[in-house]
Parts: C-alpha cells; sequence; structure tokens
C-alpha cells in the first residue's frame, strides 16, 4: 500500500514527459490525486483499526499522523489538479504557454505530490529531510512556469531562501544522528524515528537542544514562520494559482509535520518547556508579521500569502501546547486551512483571469459582475477568517481551550488581538473586492469546471465543521502519535 501511494504519482508523471500536453494528460493527474486520496483514507481505515502503524522493509512507515497528511495531500491535490486542466488550456490559447512546456508542468506537479508523499511516509528522519529538500527543487520551477520577471525573481528568492532553512534543518538532522549514535553506540537506525522516540530519555540534552533550535528556524522556514517568511508573498502570488494552492494549502503543513516528529524526541530528552517556548516564540512573532503586513495589502493573492503567515502561526501555537486535544486541533486545522486557502488561490486564478490583476483597487463589485465567483471567494474568506460552521472555527476554538489548559493563556489573548486586526483587514479587503455598483452588462458566468469543485471543497469545509466523526477517531489516533 505504501508503494503505491508513493507511485502513483510517478506512474501519472511518465506518459506527461513523453508527449505535448493534452487534456487527457491533465485528466490523469486529476486521476493520480483521486487515487491517492483512496489510498489515504484506506490506510487511515487500516491504522486505526488494526496495526497501529504498518512499515515496509524500515524505509516507509505510516501511523495515522501519517495517513492523516496522506489524506490532507489527496484532498488539496485533487482540487488544485482539477484547476490545472483550466489553467493549462487557458495558457495554451492565450499564447502564454507551449504544449511542451504545459507537459512539462504536470510532470512537476507529480513529482511535487510523490515528493510530500515521501515527506510524510518516510520511516528515516534523513529520507524525510530529502523529500522535503525534493520539493523546494520541484517547486522553483512551478513557481517560475510563467517566465515572467516577477515570477523568476520569485522562483530565485524562494529557493535561496528556502536553501538556506533547508541547510540548518539539515545540520540539526545531523546533530540529533550524532546525540542517536551517541547513546546506542552503532548507526543503524540511528535516524529511524520509532528508534529514536524509544531513545530520546538517553539523548544529549544540550545537542537535542541545539538541534531543536536548528529544526524550528530550518523547517520552519519551508512552513513560512517568522522570520524566515519572507519568501512566501512572492512565490504565492507569482505561481499559478494550482501550485499556490499546493503550496500554501499542504507544502507548508507538510513541513510542519517534520516539526512535529522532531518535537517529540525534543520532549522525551528536554521535557515539553524547551520545544514549548521555541513555538511560542515564532508562533507569535508570524501573527505580530501578518497582522502588520495584512493592513496595507494591495494584491488579494499576497493578502492570502500572508494569511497563511497567520494560519501557520496559530498551528505553532497550538503545537506548542502540545496536549491531545491541542494536536487533535492542530491536525484539523492544518485540513480546514488547506481546503479553504486551496479554494481562495484557486478562486483567485480565476479572479486573475478573467480580470487581468491581481491588484485589489482594480477588482470591484464580484458578486454583482459574477455572482458564482465571488460568492466562491466570499465564503472562502468567510471559512479563513473561523467563522461557523465552517471547521476553522471548531480547531482554532479547540486550541484556544487548550492553551489556556496548560498556562498560555497570555500567549492565546495575544493571538486573539493580531487575529482581531487581520480578521478587520481581510474584511476590508474583501469588501472592497466583492461590493460595489451592479454594472449594466448580464452577470458573467463561471465555467462548472471551476465552479463545482470549488464549491464542494467549501462544503466540505462547513461539514467537517459541523460534524468531525468522519474523522474523529483517526484525529484522536493522529493526536497521541505526537502528543505529550
Amino acid at each position: 500500500m505504501l508503494w503505491v501511494i508513493l507511485l502513483v504519482p510517478v506512474v501519472c508523471a511518465a506518459p506527461s514527459g513523453l508527449v505535448s500536453w493534452r487534456r487527457a494528460t491533465g485528466w490523469a493527474g486529476v486521476a493520480s490525486a483521486s487515487i491517492v486520496l483512496v489510498a489515504g483514507i484506506v490506510l487511515a481505515v487500516h491504522v486505526v483499526h488494526g496495526p497501529a502503524a504498518v512499515g515496509y522493509g524500515g524505509v516507509l512507515r505510516a501511523d495515522a499522523l501519517s495517513s492523516f497528511m496522506v489524506i490532507v495531500i489527496g484532498v488539496i491535490a485533487l482540487l488544485a489538479t482539477l484547476q490545472g486542466v483550466r489553467y493549462l488550456e487557458a495558457e495554451i490559447a492565450a499564447g502564454r504557454c507551449t504544449p511542451r512546456h504545459a507537459s512539462l508542468y504536470a510532470v512537476l506537479i507529480q513529482g511535487f505530490l510523490a515528493s510530500m508523499l515521501l515527506a510524510v511516509l518516510a520511516a528515516n528522519l534523513g529520507v524525510m529531510w530529502v523529500a522535503i529538500e525534493a520539493t523546494t527543487i520541484v517547486t522553483t520551477f512551478l513557481v517560475g512556469h510563467r517566465n515572467t520577471r516577477g515570477s523568476l525573481e520569485a522562483s530565485w528568492k524562494y529557493i535561496v531562501i528556502c536553501s538556506v532553512g533547508i541547510a540548518l534543518a539539515f545540520l540539526g538532522t545531523v546533530l540529533v544522528y550524532l546525540a542517536s549514535l551517541h547513546a546506542s553506540g552503532h548507526g543503524s537506525g540511528a535516524l529511524n524515528w520509532t528508534s529514536l522516540v524509544a531513545q530520546s530519555h538517553y539523548l544529549s540534552p544540550g545537542v537535542v537542544r541545539l538541534a531543536f533550535a536548528l529544526i524550528v528556524l530550518g523547517f520552519g522556514t519551508k512552513v513560512g514562520l517568522a522570520p524566515m517568511h519572507s519568501w512566501l508573498p512572492d512565490a504565492h502570488s507569482q505561481a499559478p494559482a494550482p501550485v499556490s494552492a499546493l503550496m500554501s494549502g499542504v507544502l507548508l503543513t507538510v513541513a510542519f509535520y517534520a516539526i512535529l516528529r522532531f518535537k517529540v524526541i525534543a520532549d522525551g530528552a528536554l521535557g515539553p518547556q524547551f520545544a514549548r517556548t521555541l513555538l511560542v516564540i515564532v508562533s507569535l512573532l508570524s501573527l505580530v508579521v501578518a497582522a502588520s503586513l495584512l493592513l496595507g495589502q494591495r494584491d488579494y493573492k499576497r493578502m492570502l500569502a500572508y494569511h497563511s503567515v497567520e494560519h501557520m502561526g496559530l498551528i505553532a501555537l497550538g503545537a506548542a501546547a502540545g496536549s491531545t486535544l491541542a494536536i487533535a486541533a492542530v491536525l484539523l486545522h492544518i485540513l480546514g486551512h488547506g481546503i479553504a486557502k486551496g479554494v481562495l488561490f484557486l478562486a483567485s486564478g480565476e479572479i486573475l483571469l478573467v480580470e487581468g490583476t491581481s491588484e485589489i483597487k482594480d477588482v470591484r463589485s464580484l458578486l454583482n459582475r459574477r455572482p458564482v465567483l465571488g460568492g466562491i471567494f466570499a465564503f472562502g474568506l468567510v471559512a479563513l477568517l473561523g467563522f461557523p460552521p465552517f471547521s476553522l472555527f471548531v480547531s482554532e476554538l479547540n486550541m484556544l481551550r487548550a492553551e489556556f489548559r496548560v498556562g498560555l493563556g497570555w500567549a492565546a489573548g495575544l493571538s486573539l488581538v493580531c487575529m482581531a486586526v487581520i480578521f478587520g483587514a481581510v474584511m476590508s479587503h474583501g469588501r472592497e473586492m466583492l461590493f460595489g455598483p451592479k454594472g449594466s452588462d448580464a452577470p458573467a458566468l463561471t465555467p462548472a469546471l471551476v465552479a463545482v469543485p470549488l464549491i464542494g471543497g467549501l462544503v466540505a469545509c462547513a461539514f467537517i465543521g459541523v460534524s468531525v466523526w468522519p474523522l474523529g477517531s483517526l484525529l484522536h489516533a493522529a493526536a497521541h502519535v505526537v502528543a505529550l
């Protein structure tokens, strides 16, 4: 099962690279994402109702947390690949992209998915680091896919900053390896996560302290946590909408998954206070940065990117609490944020296509002129801001409850202040885009290929917020993997 999940994107990428892009190529990507989602659900059922973890030769390993992340990847990938068909057709029709270049895009998307899947299914922390580095390489080409001056600058900025972060994460991983080697006396399985957790109490506290600080700073760069967040608004605003949806909706949280894995080891070696302090610092810094930069934002894609910085800060603060309730809420937030942000980035791509601008001031009266597209964007903002019945309301409420229970009420209070500022800023920008006088022309229609999946994503996000029963057992089991 684990190899099947990894090989599906590779198999779908192979024929795409041999021929010029055609509509069937795009639908092959949709099929790949669908298979990954179904396989993730099957895997989740298996680990929840059967063995707590399954592995393959010490290379791959899946527990409830890994299975949950496979589902998240599958859901966002399905939305993104569906819109990828529309994106490539529009680019080819406008003469901005050749069929051969579109075929390369399809191959890179499948490579991107395979890299993220390997990251969450790797049994070895070194392999996980390699997989996350692979996502950096692949997404650099995807960010620059439009081949404009802005996209090329964004791709260079992205790879330079993220490579520095990944290098720091590599140093942290090496330090964990050295600590493990010193504790066990042999290199076999020195980076195996299960072995590291079992012997975490015997690891050198000084080495682990330095290693985890490097891990948070290094992988935190990929997460988009301040102060290493500056690549994120440029990359997300310049990348094609399906790529932005994948990066913001799931890549950021795959990198945070790596931090969670290392946090278990750090908690075993040092106790919970050191990791908690680091995560609180970066989370509050991220929230303050997001709040300050969203106030004067003029580009709606950059607005969504800075909103990702906020949500990654909220996730980090929830992880700092570390209890079972907190981690379950963090995981629910990861899924809800992925769906809502994926819908919004994909809707923003359609807005850019039909309006020809990403400037907030140049987009007016969307609800009157393009009611379906405007409605999707409006409800996406409502979901992202944490209104009921969407799942982010439930996850944010439970994270706050968990934070107060462990004595982080002061940090939760500061986060609420930042969230209030962000709420006002986003509502103001959204009002500018959505409302205004009705034009004389008849309202424009939005293609079903765009509208149906995005509406489905919003419905799913609301359904999860109202009833988490399909995910309740999985969230509980996944939280126990890394909770204190």
